[in-house]
């Protein structure tokens, strides 16, 4: 059976933050105001390992919802980040299709494993229901590094304009570093497929 848990903790708060977060960061990009961008992103960063760091430390804060809210969290940050500096001439255009791609195919498949572990009859209002959890999610270790990877060139490229470095060859290696590493993560969840996945029976 699904747990009933609470889904108000600390960690869910600050994921819910860092989606907040997204779209001002996408504005501030799109105006060319890299400066308050880059203090706006550490702010955001800082959710983000906060977050992380408090699930870890405190068992009472740790919760399903967490462990899909979190990398939701990240991959709606990651998408708008770099649809706004593509836009902004600092992040080549297909690196971010294929950063998208990725995010969209994942995103749909938490959305299918919702479904899948809801036990029937599936409503529409259990299956929004944040405090009726029926899996954790589990990252692969790529997909981490991918994660921290994308994270990287997007403070690198925020601060190319500052510091006048935007056609450096250090960033064009990192979008090539970029490029891998998301492609590996991609391949790691088609490979590893169910064991990312954790059903809650009890």
């Amino acid at each position: 059976m699904p747990q009933y848990e609470n889904p108000w903790t600390v960690p869910n708060m600050l994921s819910m933050t860092r989606i907040g977060l997204a779209p001002v960061l996408g504005y501030l990009i799109i105006e060319e105001d890299f400066n308050i961008a880059l203090g706006v992103f550490a702010l955001a960063g800082l959710t983000d390992l906060l977050d992380g760091f408090i699930a870890r430390n405190w068992a009472s804060q740790k919760s399903a919802l967490g462990s899909a809210l979190d990398p939701l969290a990240d991959k709606i940050l990651i998408s708008i980040l770099y649809v706004s500096l593509t836009y902004a001439d600092l992040i080549p255009v297909p690196l971010t299709y294929m950063i998208i791609s990725r995010d969209v195919m994942l995103i749909a498949a938490v959305f299918y494993v919702r479904y899948r572990t809801l036990p029937t009859p599936r409503t529409l209002a259990k299956y929004f229901n944040p405090c009726y959890a029926t899996a954790r999610l589990k990252p692969t270790f790529i997909s981490k590094v991918n994660t921290a990877v994308q994270l990287i060139l997007v403070a690198a490229s925020l601060a190319a304009p500052v510091f006048n470095y935007a056609d450096s060859i250090y960033l064009q290696i990192l979008w090539c570093c970029t490029a891998f590493t998301t492609a590996a993560s991609a391949y790691s969840y088609y490979h590893y497929g169910r064991k990312t996945v954790q059903v809650i029976k009890d």
